[in-house]
């Protein structure tokens, strides 16, 4: 693995030499590829273009336009930072996987992608105008800590934009609600912060950002497509010991039986924080 000691912006990408995930990347592409999600990442950008509009559409202090640039913490493949450049907006993608920074380079060759730490980002204190991170604070035992990190490589005025789900929250309807609650919680309960979308406000006030506000977006899908991912949430909890194995059979035969005529509903809150940095 290649590494740099640029700690800017300006930096050349530091990717290591992995080979992408495929079969990983086939389910994010599926997800991302769904209008819910292609609608949320959407209002992700215009969030963060609400620093620009607070500015009188002056652009950076160092001629980026028409914002940024933005920092996309948890990148992935890279998507966001290429629908970015598309929109004229420089950003950066930082991820901890070499597997998704090398599936990212090979499908976006002209970004910039940085291995890193959501705690410990490595570029220098107010290097951008811009924070993106999607779905990737519930993955952290200290969000606090990644939200200080943002608020310090963010320059003055700059946005900070947070997603992701409540893993409590997530709604699926079946025949027998106590058993989905113990499967939801269950699932839950494997997550670092599986409540820590709720939080996304208090996080931003605490770290001292204002005009902080928060939406929800619910993604609800009913064309039986997450029956796969319904499947394994009652076979994992079989296999600890959550369930019993009668229980996972009935519960995983309601939800064939409803996506096979039509009466599958999932229902997934994605919870959205904006802030600014005084």
């Amino acid at each position: 693995m290649t590494s740099t000691n640029r700690t800017g912006p300006d930096a050349r990408p530091d990717v290591p030499t992995a080979e992408p995930d495929h079969t990983l990347l086939a389910r994010l592409d599926a997800v991302d590829a769904r209008p819910d999600a292609v609608r949320l990442r959407a209002r992700t950008y215009a969030l963060l273009a609400e620093a620009e509009a607070e500015a009188g559409g002056a652009g950076g202090e160092d001629g980026d336009a028409p914002f940024g640039p933005v920092l996309d913490v948890g990148c992935g493949a890279g998507l966001a930072v290429a629908e970015l450049a598309a929109r004229g907006v420089r950003a950066v993608g930082l991820d901890l996987d070499p597997r998704m920074l090398a599936a990212a380079e090979l499908r976006h060759p002209t970004g910039e992608f940085r291995r890193g730490d959501a705690h410990a980002p490595p570029f220098a204190d107010a290097s951008f105008g811009g924070y993106r991170a999607d779905k990737v604070l519930h993955e952290s035992a200290d969000p606090a800590a990644v939200v200080a990190q943002a608020r310090r490589v963010l320059r003055p005025g700059g946005r900070i934009v947070l997603t992701g789900q409540d893993w409590d929250t997530i709604l699926v309807d079946a025949a027998d609600p106590a058993l989905t609650r113990t499967l939801v919680h269950a699932r839950a309960d494997r997550v670092p912060g599986p409540r820590t979308a709720r939080r996304y406000r208090a996080l931003l006030l605490d770290a001292g950002f204002r005009d902080v506000r928060v939406e929800v977006d619910t993604w609800v899908v009913v064309d039986g497509s997450l029956l796969p991912l319904l499947v394994g949430l009652a076979e994992s909890a079989r296999a600890n010991g959550t369930i019993t194995a009668d229980g996972c059979r009935a519960w995983i035969a309601d939800q064939r039986e409803r996506a096979n005529a039509d009466r599958s509903f999932v229902a997934v809150p994605m919870f959205v924080a904006a802030g600014t940095r005084p």
